[in-house]
C-alpha cells in the first residue's frame, strides 16, 4: 500500500513566515496593537492624499505658471520644460543625497524591511519620498504614485511603530498594515491594498490572524480616509461592460499568454536599464543631479508635444475607453510607451510603475480586442472588456501576483462582472511568466539592490594595495 505523501515540509516552510504566537502577552496589548493599526491606516490615507493633491497642483503649475506674462504663449512652453528640468533635478538631488533607499518605487525597501534586511529610517523616507516623488512625477515623467504611496505608508507604520516603544515587536506588523493602506488609498482599492501583502510580499509577511487583523483594519481605515476627502467614485472612470460569452474565454487566454511573454521581457528590459543607469553614474551626485535634468526636460518637452508619451498614463486609459484610436496606432504608441517607461523607472527616480503598467496594458487590450472583434464578431460584446483584462495581465505578469490584479483592475473600474475573464488572463499571463523563468519585478530588485550592496561593502573593505 502507498504511504500518504509527506507535507511536512509545508509546516516548517511557513514557521520562519509566521509571528510568535506568544508575542502579544496580555489581552490589551492586542486591542492596543489594533488601535495602533488604526492609527497608521488614518495616517497613511491622509498623507497619500495630500501626495496626491500636491503632484497634482506642482503639475499643473509647471503648465500654467508664466500665463499671466505678455508673451506667454512662447514664454510658457520654455518655462515649462526649463520648470520640469529644474523639478526632476531637485527630485534626485533630494533621493540620492539625504535618502537613496526612497529611489524608485520603493515597494523593494519595504519588502526588505519586513524581510529584516533594509531598515527604514522613516524620519528621513517620509519627507523625502513625498517631496522628491512630487517633483519628479509631476515633471512629466512615466512614473506613477502608487508605489511611493505604499512605501510611505509603510514608513508611517514604522513611525508609529518606534513611538510606542512598548510595542516595538510589533513594528513588522504595522509596516506591513501601512504599505497596504498605502495602496488602498494610492487606488481607492482596499481588497486590493490586502491582497498585495498576502499575495505580492508573501516571503517577507508573517502571517497569522492578528497581522492579517490589522492589515485589514488599516486597508479600511485608510480608504474610509481618501473617500471622505477625494469622493466614493471609482479611481478610473470608463464603461461598464456586460459580461462576455463563455465561448470567448479562449480569447482570454490567448492574451494572456501574449501579456505573460511581454511580461518576462518587460522585467529583463528593467534589471538592464537599472543596471546600466547605475554603471553610468557611478553614485557620483552631479551625473545624477544632470541626468534628472535630462529626463525633467525631456519628458515636459514631450507632455507639450505627445502627452501620450508622458505622465502616468492614468489619462491616457480613460481618454481611449471614451475616443480610441485605430488598433496600429495604439499599438505603435504601446511600443512607444514601453521604452519610455523602462526608461524612467530604471533611472532610479522616485516614482512607481503600477500607473505606466495599466496603461501598457490598456493600449494593447484594446488593440487586441478591436481586431479579435473583426475576426470574430459574434464572441465580442465590446472590444474594451480586453482592455481590462489587459490591466491585469500585464501587473500579473510582471509582479507575479494574479488575484491582486484581478481585484485592482475591478475595484479601479467598477465592473466586478469580469472576475472570471480576467482571472482567466491574469492566471495564463502569470503562468506563461513562469514557464519562461521570469522572476517577480519587485524580489528581483531587491536582490538585485543585496547584490549591488555587497559589492559596495567589498569594495570599501578592500585593502589599499588593491586599490593602487
Amino acid at each position: 500500500m502507498p504511504k500518504s505523501p509527506n507535507f511536512r515540509f509545508f509546516q516548517g516552510g511557513m514557521l520562519k513566515h509566521r509571528t510568535t504566537p506568544k508575542f502579544l502577552t496580555t489581552q490589551t496589548d492586542y486591542y492596543a496593537l489594533l488601535l495602533l493599526s488604526a492609527l497608521v491606516g488614518g495616517i497613511a490615507g491622509s498623507v497619500v492624499a495630500m501626495f496626491e493633491a500636491s503632484i497634482r497642483l506642482i503639475g499643473e503649475q509647471r503648465l500654467h505658471f508664466l500665463d499671466s506674462l505678455p508673451y506667454s504663449e512662447f514664454i510658457a512652453p520654455i518655462g515649462a520644460v526649463v520648470a520640469g528640468a529644474a523639478m526632476a533635478a531637485l527630485g534626485f538631488w533630494l533621493t540620492f543625497k539625504f535618502a537613496p533607499e526612497v529611489a524608485g518605487s520603493g515597494i523593494p525597501h519595504i519588502e526588505g524591511a519586513l524581510d529584516g534586511t533594509h531598515e527604514i529610517r522613516w524620519h528621513r523616507v517620509l519627507p523625502v519620498k513625498f517631496i522628491a516623488g512630487t517633483l519628479t512625477i509631476g515633471s512629466g515623467m512615466v512614473l506613477g504614485r502608487e508605489g511611493p504611496s505604499i512605501q510611505i505608508g509603510g514608513a508611517v507604520g514604522r513611525m508609529v511603530a518606534s513611538k510606542g516603544k512598548r510595542f516595538s515587536h510589533s513594528s513588522h506588523i504595522l509596516t506591513a498594515a501601512g504599505a497596504a493602506a498605502g495602496l488602498a488609498a494610492a487606488f481607492n482599492a482596499p481588497l486590493a491594498g490586502i491582497l498585495f501583502i498576502v499575495e505580492e510580499m508573501r516571503p517577507q509577511f508573517r502571517y497569522n490572524i492578528t497581522s492579517i487583523k490589522c492589515v485589514t483594519l488599516a486597508t479600511a481605515v485608510a480608504t474610509i480616509v481618501m473617500r471622505s476627502l477625494h469622493g466614493q467614485e471609482a479611481f478610473l472612470t470608463i464603461p461598464s461592460f456586460e459580461v462576455p460569452p463563455l465561448r470567448s474565454l479562449i480569447l482570454f487566454a490567448i492574451l494572456g499568454i501574449i501579456f505573460g511573454i511581454i511580461g518576462v521581457n518587460f522585467n529583463k528590459w528593467i534589471l538592464k536599464g537599472t543596471s546600466k543607469v547605475k554603471k553610468f553614474h557611478q553614485n557620483k551626485l552631479s551625473r545624477i543631479v544632470l541626468m534628472g535634468a535630462a529626463f525633467g526636460a525631456t519628458f515636459s518637452f514631450l507632455h507639450l508635444v505627445a502627452p501620450e508619451l508622458s505622465g502616468s498614463g492614468m489619462a491616457i486609459i480613460t481618454e481611449m475607453f471614451h475616443s480610441p484610436m485605430a488598433w496600429i496606432l495604439m499599438v505603435g504608441f504601446f511600443v512607444l510607451r514601453v521604452i519610455v517607461t523602462v526608461a524612467c523607472f530604471s533611472s532610479g527616480a522616485p516614482g512607481g510603475i503600477f500607473a505606466p503598467m495599466l496603461a501598457l496594458g490598456t493600449l494593447l487590450g484594446l488593440s487586441y480586442g478591436m481586431v479579435m472583434s473583426a475576426w470574430f464578431p459574434g464572441w465580442i460584446a465590446e472590444p474594451g472588456v480586453y482592455a481590462i483584462a489587459g490591466m491585469g495581465a500585464l501587473f500579473a505578469a510582471t509582479v507575479r501576483a494574479p488575484v491582486t490584479g484581478v481585484i485592482l483592475v475591478v475595484e479601479m473600474t467598477n465592473n466586478y462582472q469580469l472576475i472570471l475573464p480576467l482571472l482567466v488572463t491574469t492566471l495564463g499571463a502569470t503562468f506563461i511568466a513562469q514557464a519562461l523563468g521570469g522572476q517577480p519585478l519587485y524580489s528581483a530588485l531587491l536582490k538585485q539592490s543585496l547584490v549591488k550592496d555587497k559589492e559596495l561593502r567589498a569594495d570599501h573593505q578592500a585593502p589599499l594595495k588593491d586599490v593602487t
